[in-house]
């Protein structure tokens, strides 16, 4: 009986301590997977959120990098190819009139960018890239080429029409140029050096900015200046804003290498917009003139010269008149009244806010 009772406790015993070392195992265990649950859900949650951040990043690209933007753009802006035949050479002694002593000479082409502005086929790029040209070629996104004519060139602007024999094409709508903001993404869109649909990004750096290499010659000079990397073959191409639209056309670059140094030069669409439609409507740009020589000053543009007889003189501007606003638009450089003048036509008019003598005036002037 002893060593039967003995034989029970031994065993409660071990039940017992095999109870107390099962449950704090499984204590231990719990413990430990709790831990673990929780550092699964902690990595979740981590992970979760670095996926909505990555999410977050690709939303906030699809604006910086416009990809959208750039999707619906690209089929709009094109490929122009410029011949220009070569010219007989004449013998330039006897050796070479009797025995033909004489190089066959070669045509030279060029190649620069052009947008797409109308269904029906009307391109626009710049003057430079089709001036002397005999031939014109233009290729299409989907690679579809067209012989093109030229339907006026305009030099004060660097603008330059072409048109295709085609219907239904992808048009790239122009923006309100006057609305573009200071450090608005923009992007560019060319062939850069024969690479075509060359998409490049970058911020409006300055507006209504005049071209350093300014020559003497008259022109219309109030340039979109960007960051977007811009070089020989964009010209003619499209500068975009985020919602995709044409806020102005590529025209050139400050280098003293000739190729992209930080620096390119776009023409506001709308300028674009003005010429383009006066070569479609009239077969020439209509150019208004206001008729006076003017200086820049902190509080807006001096009048220093009124020409006899212009609409200026007429509508009784003066000289020492500081011009504030055209129409209503703010004008800080010269180079923005010659843009806010540009807009209209011969025989439109327009209102000048001019501060004379500490007077605010508002005057109507026929152009």
């Amino acid at each position: 009986m002893k060593r039967f009772l003995t034989t029970v406790w031994v065993l409660a015993l071990s039940a017992a301590v095999g109870y107390l070392v099962y449950d704090k195992y499984n204590t231990e265990a719990d413990a430990r997977q709790a831990e673990e649950r929780s550092e699964v859900e902690e990595i979740r949650a981590r992970e979760s959120r670095r996926e909505d951040l990555r999410r977050e990043h690709a939303l906030d690209m699809s604006g910086t990098a416009f990809c959208d933007a750039a999707e619906m753009a690209v089929e709009s802006v094109v490929y122009v190819k410029v011949t220009k035949k070569a010219r007989q050479q004449m013998p330039t002694s006897v050796l070479d009139m009797l025995f033909g002593f004489i190089a066959t000479p070669k045509d030279q082409v060029g190649i620069g960018s052009g947008v797409i502005i109308s269904e029906d086929g009307y391109i626009v790029t710049n003057t430079h890239v089709v001036e002397g040209g005999d031939k014109f070629s233009v290729t299409l996104y989907d690679n579809t080429v067209y012989e093109a004519t030229l339907m006026g060139a305009d030099p004060a602007t660097d603008l330059a029409l072409l048109k295709i024999p085609a219907e239904g094409l992808v048009v790239l709508p122009m923006a309100d140029s006057d609305e573009l903001r200071l450090g608005e993404w923009v992007l560019a869109i060319g062939s850069p050096y024969d690479l075509r649909s060359t998409i490049t990004a970058g911020i409006v750096s300055a507006k209504g900015r005049s071209f350093p290499n300014y020559d003497g010659q008259y022109r219309v000079e109030s340039f979109i200046q960007t960051d977007a990397a811009v070089n020989p073959g964009n010209s003619g191409g499209a500068l975009v804003n985020t919602d995709g639209e044409l806020v102005g056309i590529n025209t050139s670059i400050v280098s003293l290498t000739g190729s992209y140094t930080g620096y390119s030069f776009a023409v506001p669409a709308n300028i674009v917009k003005k010429v383009t439609d006066d070569f479609i409507t009239y077969g020439q740009v209509q150019r208004a003139v206001l008729g006076i020589s003017m200086a820049e000053t902190e509080s807006g543009v001096r009048v220093m010269e009124v020409k006899e007889g212009s609409p200026a003189a007429e509508a009784d501007v003066r000289p020492g008149d500081i011009v504030r606003e055209v129409n209503f638009q703010k004008i800080n450089s010269g180079s923005e009244l010659q843009v806010q003048i540009n807009k209209y036509r011969p025989g439109e008019r327009i209102v000048l806010s001019i501060n004379r003598e500490g007077d605010i005036k508002e005057i109507v002037v026929k152009l």
